[in-house]
C-alpha cells in the first residue's frame, strides 16, 4: 500500500501515462488554427498553404480562424485562453514580440502563455506608393515627402503591426512628418492605397505584389537584407540610404501552454515534413517568403532576441499604438 510521501509520484506517473495516451491518439478530430489577421493578408496566405499539407499529412483538416482586430492582439489573446490539448494552434506573427512593448499591458504574456513549436517563413516587406506620387526611388520619395509635412498618410495592417513600425522607422530615420491609417489587415490597407486613400505602405511582397505587377501600385525598395527574388531589380532600404535597415515580416506557430511536449514535438515534426515538401516551398517561394523551419527551442530563443530589439525600434522610431 502507497505510503503518502510517493503518492505525488503516484500522480506524476498517472499523469505521464495520461499525456502519452493522449498524444499517440493525437489528432483523433479537427485542428483550430487561429490566425490574427484577415483572409488575403500576408500571413493568411501562408497560413493556409501549410493547414493544408498538415491537414494531408495527419489524416485531419486543419481549419484556419481568423480573428482580426487590436494589432493581432484579439487572436493571441484567444489563442492564449484555448484548451492546451494541442487542438487549437496559434499562426503567429512577429506581434507577439511587438505588442508587448507597444502596448501598456497586454491581455497576454508571450513568454509565458505560449509555448513555440517552429518558426516557418519570413517575408521581406517592400515600401509601395500611389502611382499619383511623384517618386520613382527613395531619394525622390524622401523629396516628396517633405515638401508635404503632415500631408501624407500610410497605410498599416493595424496598429503594431510590423507594416506600422517598419513606416514609423522610415518616417523617423528620414524625418518626415507623416501621418498613420491603421486598417484591419494588410489587404484593405492597399485597397485604399490604390484608390488613393493613403499615399504609401510599407507592405510584405507576397500581398502587394499584385498590385506591383499590374500597375496599381509603384515599387520603391525592400526593407529586407538583401534584394528579393521576386523583386530583384529594387533596391534594398540598406542600399537606397537608410544604413542598417533589416525588417521582415516572420511568421511561426505556437500553443497554449501547458501543451504535452509529446503533442508540441509531432506538431514541429510534420510542420517542418511540409516546409520541405517541393509544392509547398514552390507556392510560398513564388509568394516571395523565405522559408525556414525549426526546432522549438531555436524558436524559443529566436522570440526571446527579438522582444528586446522590437522594444528599442519602438522607442526610437516614437511608434505609438493609437
Amino acid at each position: 500500500m502507497p505510503t503518502i510521501r510517493s503518492k505525488p509520484f503516484i500522480v506524476l506517473a498517472l499523469w505521464l501515462c495520461a499525456s502519452l495516451a493522449q498524444a499517440q491518439g493525437y489528432p483523433n478530430k479537427p485542428i483550430r488554427m487561429i490566425l490574427a489577421f484577415p483572409p488575403g493578408g500576408p500571413t493568411d496566405i501562408v497560413s493556409r498553404v501549410l493547414a493544408q499539407k498538415l491537414g494531408e499529412q495527419l489524416g485531419q483538416q486543419v481549419l484556419v480562424d481568423n480573428k482580426p482586430g487590436a494589432g493581432g492582439n484579439i487572436g493571441a489573446e484567444l489563442a492564449a485562453r484555448a484548451p492546451n490539448d494541442g487542438y487549437t494552434i496559434f499562426y503567429n506573427t512577429s506581434a507577439i514580440v511587438i505588442n508587448p512593448a507597444l502596448y501598456g499591458k497586454a491581455s497576454y504574456d508571450t513568454l509565458k502563455d505560449f509555448v513555440p513549436v517552429v518558426l516557418t517563413a519570413a517575408i521581406p516587406m517592400v515600401l509601395v506608393v500611389n502611382p499619383a506620387v511623384p517618386a520613382k526611388n527613395m531619394k525622390e520619395f524622401v523629396d516628396v515627402a517633405k515638401s508635404r509635412p503632415g500631408q501624407w498618410s500610410y497605410s498599416s495592417s493595424g496598429t503594431g503591426t510590423i507594416t506600422h513600425l517598419a513606416s514609423a522607422m522610415l518616417s523617423s530615420h528620414m524625418g518626415l512628418s507623416t501621418v498613420h491609417i491603421p486598417y484591419k489587415g494588410s489587404a484593405p490597407g492597399l485597397v485604399d492605397l490604390a484608390g488613393g486613400q493613403t499615399q504609401f505602405m510599407t507592405d510584405t511582397i507576397n500581398t502587394a505584389l499584385p498590385y506591383i505587377r499590374d500597375g496599381r501600385l509603384r515599387a520603391i525598395a525592400v526593407t529586407s537584407a538583401k534584394r528579393s527574388s521576386v523583386l530583384p531589380e529594387l533596391p534594398t532600404f540598406n542600399e537606397a540610404g537608410l544604413a542598417g535597415f533589416d525588417a521582415a515580416a516572420w511568421q511561426g506557430v505556437v500553443v497554449p501552454a501547458g501543451t504535452p511536449a509529446e503533442i508540441v514535438a509531432r506538431l514541429n515534426a510534420e510542420i517542418n515534413k511540409a516546409l520541405q515538401d517541393p509544392a509547398v516551398r514552390a507556392r510560398l517561394a513564388g509568394q516571395g517568403a523565405d522559408v525556414l523551419g525549426s526546432t522549438p527551442a531555436e524558436y524559443a530563443a529566436y522570440i526571446r532576441a527579438e522582444m528586446p530589439r522590437w522594444a528599442k525600434a519602438i522607442k526610437d522610431s516614437g511608434a505609438k499604438a493609437d
